[in-house]
């Protein structure tokens, strides 16, 4: 069974709830109006009642403010393939969603490709998906939860010397 949590006026106050629960390997999913209630387990749905520019931005300052995890970004490939003729205010959308992203590195994935990958961690690990009212096709931002404190070279240097045998 899928779990929703709170209503409408809640979503701030859930993220605040959840974040120091979630940590790396977990997803938090801000997504238009069309996405799909999945039936995987390790999903927890929010409907926000509100615009995805307003809900991105406070996830994406919620995360990067906390003291435990760190935002990786991912938007659907497709995004990059709309315009005016196909999607009327597809520009002014990607301008304001450019904005909130800053400098933040965002990695381009096929839409279907989402879908694999959150199969695959659901089996593991949990994903809080915060619906929005957006209605503009591949408009979802994906999240993935890193760790702040701890990096990929950290880690590596970590295995290099416990293949080493060096405790120092």
């Amino acid at each position: 069974m899928v779990q929703t949590i709170g209503d409408r006026s809640d979503w701030k106050r859930i993220l605040a709830e959840q974040l120091p629960l979630l940590g790396h390997r977990n997803w938090i999913l801000v997504v238009d109006k069309a996405f799909p209630l999945q039936t995987s387990t390790g999903m927890t749905y929010v409907d926000s009642g509100s615009d995805l520019p307003t809900v991105l931005s406070h996830v994406l300052t919620s995360v990067n403010g906390s003291s435990h995890a760190r935002s990786i970004v991912y938007r659907d490939a497709e995004m990059a393939l709309l315009d005016e003729q196909l999607v009327p205010g597809v520009d002014r959308f990607k301008a304001q969603i450019d904005s909130i992203l800053g400098n933040l590195p965002v990695q381009q994935v096929p839409h279907e490709a989402v879908f694999r990958k959150m199969d695959e961690t659901t089996k593991l690990f949990q994903v809080l998906v915060i619906k929005t009212e957006g209605t503009i096709p591949y408009s979802s931002v994906f999240i993935e939860l890193d760790c702040a404190y701890w990096n990929a070279g950290h880690e590596k240097l970590l295995r290099i010397k416990e293949q080493n045998g060096n405790e120092n």
